[in-house]
């Protein structure tokens, strides 16, 4: 197997111990595909996904702009609907990627949305 996908996964497991979201304070899972970008917010206590929002959603991949400025739609979209449903703190989880460059992206976006992490 790819050594660096093996890394990926060391470091998503050793952060999926620590990261656990609920009702209250829902985890924000982010999802790095080479095209896209995926945020869910997640109550891990009860198994059930709160909100999504993607790169692929019709408003945000009607915009022009790089994947980094897209990322940035994806994090202000899934906090406008955090809020929406009464959310206004959460725990990030980054999925075994490094905090850099769209996962940051992603994050800087729900930040300036009123999210707090």
């Amino acid at each position: 197997m790819n050594s660096k996908l093996v890394q990926r996964q060391k470091i998503s497991y050793r952060i999926g111990k620590t990261v656990v979201g609920t009702a209250v304070k829902p985890c924000l899972s982010i999802f790095r595909s080479n095209a896209e970008i995926y945020a869910q917010l997640i109550d891990d206590d009860n198994a059930v996904t709160i909100a999504s929002a993607s790169s692929r959603d019709k408003d945000i991949a009607a915009q022009k702009g790089t994947k980094i400025e897209k990322s940035k739609l994806v994090g202000s979209a899934i906090a406008t609907k955090a809020i929406a449903l009464g959310l206004s703190a959460v725990v990030f989880d980054r999925g075994g990627n490094l905090y850099h460059g769209r996962v940051k992206s992603v994050a800087d976006g729900a930040r300036e949305g009123g999210l707090q992490f």
